[in-house]
Protein backbone atom coordinates (compact mmCIF):
# COMPACT_ATOMS: atom_id res chain seq x y z
CA UNK A 1 0.00 0.00 0.00
CA UNK A 2 2.90 2.31 0.74
CA UNK A 3 4.15 1.91 -2.80
CA UNK A 4 0.80 3.06 -4.18
CA UNK A 5 1.02 6.18 -2.06
CA UNK A 6 4.55 6.77 -3.35
CA UNK A 7 3.35 6.39 -6.93
CA UNK A 8 0.48 8.82 -6.33
CA UNK A 9 2.82 11.33 -4.71
CA UNK A 10 5.28 10.93 -7.60
CA UNK A 11 2.49 11.42 -10.15
CA UNK A 12 1.38 14.61 -8.41
CA UNK A 13 4.90 16.01 -8.58
CA UNK A 14 5.34 15.34 -12.33
CA UNK A 15 4.87 18.20 -14.81
CA UNK A 16 1.69 18.14 -16.92
CA UNK A 17 3.60 17.21 -20.09
CA UNK A 18 4.88 13.96 -18.53
CA UNK A 19 1.46 13.23 -16.98
CA UNK A 20 -0.20 13.55 -20.39
CA UNK A 21 2.45 11.30 -21.95
CA UNK A 22 2.06 8.57 -19.30
CA UNK A 23 -1.74 8.81 -19.50
CA UNK A 24 -1.67 8.28 -23.24
CA UNK A 25 1.22 5.78 -23.28
CA UNK A 26 1.39 3.94 -19.94
CA UNK A 27 4.83 2.57 -19.03
CA UNK A 28 5.49 -0.83 -20.65
CA UNK A 29 6.52 -2.30 -17.28
CA UNK A 30 3.09 -1.58 -15.85
CA UNK A 31 1.28 -2.90 -18.94
CA UNK A 32 3.13 -6.23 -18.87
CA UNK A 33 2.12 -6.90 -15.27
CA UNK A 34 -1.50 -5.96 -15.98
CA UNK A 35 -2.07 -8.62 -18.70
CA UNK A 36 -5.38 -10.43 -18.17
CA UNK A 37 -5.23 -14.17 -17.71
CA UNK A 38 -7.81 -16.70 -18.81
CA UNK A 39 -9.91 -18.36 -16.11
CA UNK A 40 -11.94 -21.54 -16.34
CA UNK A 41 -15.12 -19.61 -17.17
CA UNK A 42 -13.36 -17.55 -19.85
CA UNK A 43 -11.81 -20.50 -21.65
CA UNK A 44 -12.35 -20.68 -25.39
CA UNK A 45 -14.08 -23.81 -26.71
CA UNK A 46 -11.72 -25.97 -28.77
CA UNK A 47 -12.00 -25.70 -32.53
CA UNK A 48 -11.17 -28.26 -35.17
CA UNK A 49 -8.72 -26.00 -37.02
CA UNK A 50 -5.52 -24.52 -35.67
CA UNK A 51 -6.54 -20.98 -36.64
CA UNK A 52 -7.74 -18.72 -33.85
CA UNK A 53 -11.23 -17.27 -34.11
CA UNK A 54 -11.52 -13.90 -35.91
CA UNK A 55 -12.35 -11.97 -32.74
CA UNK A 56 -9.10 -13.23 -31.17
CA UNK A 57 -7.13 -11.85 -34.13
CA UNK A 58 -8.58 -8.38 -33.66
CA UNK A 59 -7.92 -8.60 -29.91
CA UNK A 60 -4.24 -9.40 -30.48
CA UNK A 61 -3.97 -6.59 -33.05
CA UNK A 62 -5.50 -4.19 -30.54
CA UNK A 63 -3.07 -5.42 -27.89
CA UNK A 64 -0.05 -4.88 -30.13
CA UNK A 65 -1.23 -1.43 -31.13
CA UNK A 66 -1.83 -0.57 -27.45
CA UNK A 67 1.79 -1.49 -26.63
CA UNK A 68 3.24 0.28 -29.68
CA UNK A 69 6.27 2.41 -28.92
CA UNK A 70 5.43 6.03 -29.81
CA UNK A 71 9.15 6.78 -30.25
CA UNK A 72 9.65 4.29 -33.10
CA UNK A 73 8.20 3.92 -36.58
CA UNK A 74 5.35 1.41 -36.83
CA UNK A 75 4.43 -0.85 -39.72
CA UNK A 76 0.76 -1.18 -40.61
CA UNK A 77 -0.10 -4.90 -40.58
CA UNK A 78 -2.72 -4.52 -43.32
CA UNK A 79 -0.97 -2.32 -45.90
CA UNK A 80 2.66 -2.92 -44.94
CA UNK A 81 3.34 0.82 -44.98
CA UNK A 82 5.55 2.41 -42.37
CA UNK A 83 4.15 5.21 -40.22
CA UNK A 84 6.44 7.81 -38.70
CA UNK A 85 6.92 7.91 -34.93
CA UNK A 86 4.37 9.90 -32.98
CA UNK A 87 7.12 11.99 -31.37
CA UNK A 88 9.94 13.54 -33.38
CA UNK A 89 13.55 13.14 -32.24
CA UNK A 90 13.52 16.67 -30.83
CA UNK A 91 10.39 15.99 -28.77
CA UNK A 92 11.80 12.64 -27.68
CA UNK A 93 14.90 14.40 -26.39
CA UNK A 94 12.77 16.96 -24.54
CA UNK A 95 10.67 14.23 -22.91
CA UNK A 96 13.77 12.26 -21.91
CA UNK A 97 15.38 15.33 -20.35
CA UNK A 98 12.20 16.15 -18.46
CA UNK A 99 11.80 12.55 -17.26
CA UNK A 100 15.47 12.40 -16.22
CA UNK A 101 15.04 15.62 -14.25
CA UNK A 102 12.10 14.10 -12.34
CA UNK A 103 13.66 10.65 -11.96
CA UNK A 104 11.24 8.65 -14.12
CA UNK A 105 13.33 8.11 -17.25
CA UNK A 106 13.28 4.32 -16.84
CA UNK A 107 9.47 4.39 -17.22
CA UNK A 108 9.72 5.79 -20.76
CA UNK A 109 9.66 3.38 -23.71
CA UNK A 110 12.89 2.68 -25.57
CA UNK A 111 14.28 5.65 -27.50
CA UNK A 112 17.59 6.46 -29.15
CA UNK A 113 17.63 9.67 -27.11
CA UNK A 114 17.68 7.79 -23.79
CA UNK A 115 20.69 8.04 -21.50
CA UNK A 116 21.44 4.30 -21.59
CA UNK A 117 21.38 4.22 -25.39
CA UNK A 118 23.60 7.30 -25.65
CA UNK A 119 26.13 5.78 -23.25
CA UNK A 120 26.10 2.49 -25.17
CA UNK A 121 26.73 4.32 -28.45
CA UNK A 122 29.52 6.40 -26.89
CA UNK A 123 31.27 3.22 -25.73
CA UNK A 124 30.77 1.57 -29.11
CA UNK A 125 31.87 4.46 -31.32
CA UNK A 126 34.16 6.50 -29.08
CA UNK A 127 34.26 10.29 -29.02
CA UNK A 128 34.31 10.57 -32.82
CA UNK A 129 36.82 13.43 -32.59
CA UNK A 130 39.72 13.05 -34.95
CA UNK A 131 43.00 12.41 -33.20
CA UNK A 132 41.54 11.00 -29.99
CA UNK A 133 41.68 7.37 -31.08
CA UNK A 134 44.59 4.99 -30.92
CA UNK A 135 47.15 5.72 -33.64
CA UNK A 136 45.37 8.84 -34.90
CA UNK A 137 46.91 12.26 -35.30
CA UNK A 138 45.23 15.63 -35.21
CA UNK A 139 45.74 17.49 -38.48
CA UNK A 140 46.55 20.86 -36.96
CA UNK A 141 47.84 23.98 -38.72
CA UNK A 142 50.82 23.91 -41.08
CA UNK A 143 53.16 25.54 -38.54
CA UNK A 144 52.05 22.99 -35.89
CA UNK A 145 52.70 20.06 -38.20
CA UNK A 146 56.22 21.22 -39.12
CA UNK A 147 57.26 22.66 -35.75
CA UNK A 148 59.05 19.54 -34.50
CA UNK A 149 61.00 19.14 -37.75
CA UNK A 150 62.04 22.82 -37.76
CA UNK A 151 63.23 22.62 -34.15
CA UNK A 152 65.29 19.52 -34.96
CA UNK A 153 66.79 21.28 -38.02
CA UNK A 154 67.72 24.31 -35.90
CA UNK A 155 69.36 22.04 -33.31
CA UNK A 156 71.37 20.31 -36.04
CA UNK A 157 72.54 23.69 -37.37
CA UNK A 158 73.58 24.86 -33.89
CA UNK A 159 75.46 21.62 -33.25
CA UNK A 160 77.24 21.96 -36.59
CA UNK A 161 78.14 25.58 -35.75
CA UNK A 162 79.64 24.62 -32.39
CA UNK A 163 81.54 21.73 -33.92
CA UNK A 164 83.08 24.13 -36.47
CA UNK A 165 84.10 26.52 -33.67
CA UNK A 166 85.79 23.72 -31.74
CA UNK A 167 87.72 22.57 -34.78
CA UNK A 168 88.93 26.12 -35.43
CA UNK A 169 87.66 26.40 -38.99
CA UNK A 170 85.72 29.59 -38.17
CA UNK A 171 88.57 31.36 -36.35
CA UNK A 172 89.74 33.19 -39.45
CA UNK A 173 86.21 34.27 -40.19
CA UNK A 174 85.94 35.58 -36.63
CA UNK A 175 89.18 37.45 -36.96
CA UNK A 176 88.00 39.03 -40.16
CA UNK A 177 84.86 40.22 -38.46
CA UNK A 178 86.88 41.78 -35.66
CA UNK A 179 89.20 43.48 -38.15
CA UNK A 180 86.27 45.04 -39.99
CA UNK A 181 84.64 46.29 -36.81
CA UNK A 182 87.96 47.95 -35.79
CA UNK A 183 88.10 50.04 -39.01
Amino acid sequence: MATQRQYVKLAQSLPPRLLRFFARYPPPALLQTAKPSLTATDSVPPTTTNEPPPDAITATEDATSAYANPFQAQRCPHTGKWHSPVFSLRRQAELVKLARKHGVEELLPYTVKGTEEKLRRREERGLRVRGTGIGQKVKGKAWERTLKERILDACDLLLGFWMCLRSGSLVKHGEMLHARSAD
